[in-house]
């Protein structure tokens, strides 16, 4: 069976999670739950980055034990992964034995490959980022992410000599669908190209919180070394069967603003440690609102779970994924999201569900397989919405799906179902229900919830792309429920 291993990026938990953490779970699970409907054997990793200093600042500031802290709010991330209905196999923690393990024994290959040598740092640091910078990369001083001026900082320090494997970093980078969007691939490029590779730091001495290494107790792990591991301390790298199974990762999800780390500095690890490449490092652009990149430390967080709690957590998924064309920035609109709701999934889906329904129940205690009219059949294309899908245009596989949406209900209205009988309204009644049915697998990885709903209406369990032609189901004997949206 062919293997699919996708991740998202771990957060940091030095605070509560927003709708950006939501955007890229919510990706990332559509991305799995898709695969496993090609019939793949998904395995999908997210989790939670607890090593890094902020988190061990923001306990200090709360006045909190850091251990206390970060299990407390890693668990805030799990609670939101859950609310959205995100289908993970592996959750995470960076404080778990089995990731600290796997983090010091990759520190030891680093070594011993003599790639870990120790020197003095002396720089720019910049604490929100857990990342070092040069002069040239500040926006009018300050960091590009975070808008804080970074700190200058002396000390002693391991290096790791990533500036070795700069060929073989670029030669993969400019390799097709290493990077995506390609907007993002030609960044990572031009920044290899104009600056080159520079030894990377990867301790910090004297910190208190964080993974030791293993051979200087002065000296914690560098949480950029120790976070990326994550991706393989998960499956039990190097040996156990799961890392065996499914590495390399088919995708790792990520921001733009943490490209450089995935896109560069992990394949650094990797060649150095010997083990194969990810596929695709997909970059996905920020939220925003009212033209800011939303984030903890500009102040300007939108929580998902009361949006969830609000609207429900379909119309959360489905505005996400439809409003935000994957490789851009978007601007967050709640008045955008209730339009959304009332207008595609309440008025176009919702009543679409409804209409047929009641039809059905209505005129038959069972609607029995007939020939269906290929009216309906031939415009629904699912080899169509695959490619789409498979170039991770998520919002326009989308759109896709509501062309057949809108050619069901224009089919009802032209036919004037209402006054049929008979036959007609027999083979019509089928036809739509297998409309129905097939609708139900293909929205299944974007809103779930409302897929279920159709398929218990239906009296069918969810089916596979396999089950995506029409004329497979040899009777209906339907129950309509509640509508599957309400309207705010």
């Amino acid at each position: 069976m062919t293997t699919f291993y996708i991740t998202t990026a771990i957060d940091y938990v030095n605070s509560k999670p927003h709708v950006g953490h939501a955007y890229e779970k919510i990706i990332s699970d559509v991305l799995a739950r898709w695969h496993r409907l090609l019939g793949e054997d998904v395995y999908f990793l997210t989790g939670t980055d607890e090593n890094a200093q902020k988190n061990a600042q923001a306990a200090q500031e709360a006045k909190i034990d850091t251990k206390t802290f970060v299990d407390k709010n890693s668990l805030a991330f799990k609670h939101l992964c859950d609310a959205l209905a995100i289908s993970y196999d592996d959750f995470i923690k960076t404080t778990e034995k089995r990731h600290v393990q796997v983090a010091q024994q990759i520190f030891e290959e680093l070594s011993k490959k003599g790639d870990i040598y120790k020197g003095m740092y002396e720089g720019l640091y910049c604490y929100g980022c857990e990342a070092y910078y040069n002069e040239k990369d500040l926006v009018d001083g300050k960091c590009p992410e975070h808008n804080k001026a970074p700190t200058w900082i002396k000390q002693e320090s391991y290096f790791f000599k990533i500036s070795k494997y700069e060929k073989q970093v670029l030669k993969l980078v400019k390799s097709k669908n290493f990077i995506l969007p390609e907007s993002k691939r030609n960044e990572i490029v031009q920044r290899l190209e104009t600056d080159g590779l520079k030894d990377l730091c990867v301790s910090r001495y004297g910190a208190e919180w964080g993974i030791e290494v293993p051979f200087d107790k002065k000296h914690k792990i560098f949480v950029w070394i120790d976070a990326l591991v994550n991706y393989i301390s998960a499956l039990g790298y190097p040996d156990q069967k799961n890392y065996k199974k499914f590495w390399p990762a088919n995708v790792h999800v990520v921001g733009k603003g943490i490209n450089w780390f995935h896109s560069v500095i992990w394949p650094c690890i990797l060649f150095s440690i010997g083990a194969k490449q990810p596929q695709t490092i997909l970059v996905h652009g920020y939220l925003t609102a009212e033209g800011k990149k939303i984030s903890k430390s500009l102040g300007n967080v939108i929580d998902p779970l009361t949006l969830i709690q609000t609207y429900g957590v379909d119309a959360l998924r489905y505005f996400l994924i439809r409003e935000i064309p994957f490789s851009q920035d978007g601007d967050y609109s709640e008045a955008s999201l209730k339009a959304r709701l009332n207008n595609e999934l309440n008025n176009d889906l919702g009543n679409l569900v409804s209409r047929v329904l009641t039809l059905a129940e209505k005129n038959f205690k069972e609607i029995k397989k007939v020939p269906v009219d290929k009216t309906l059949s031939a415009a629904f294309d699912l080899q169509k919405i695959k490619d789409i899908v498979d170039s991770y245009e998520l919002h326009n596989a989308l759109s896709e799906i509501w062309t057949f949406v809108h050619a069901v209900n224009r089919y009802i209205n032209e036919k004037k179902l209402w006054e049929c009988k008979g036959d007609d309204l027999h083979q019509q009644i089928y036809t739509l229900l297998e409309c129905l049915r097939v609708l139900g697998i293909v929205l299944y990885p974007f809103i779930p919830g409302a897929a279920d709903k159709i398929n218990q209406q239906l009296g069918v369990k969810l089916g596979t792309f396999k089950d995506c032609s029409f004329g497979k189901v040899a009777s209906y004997k339907v129950k309509k429920g509640a509508n599957l949206f309400t309207k705010v």
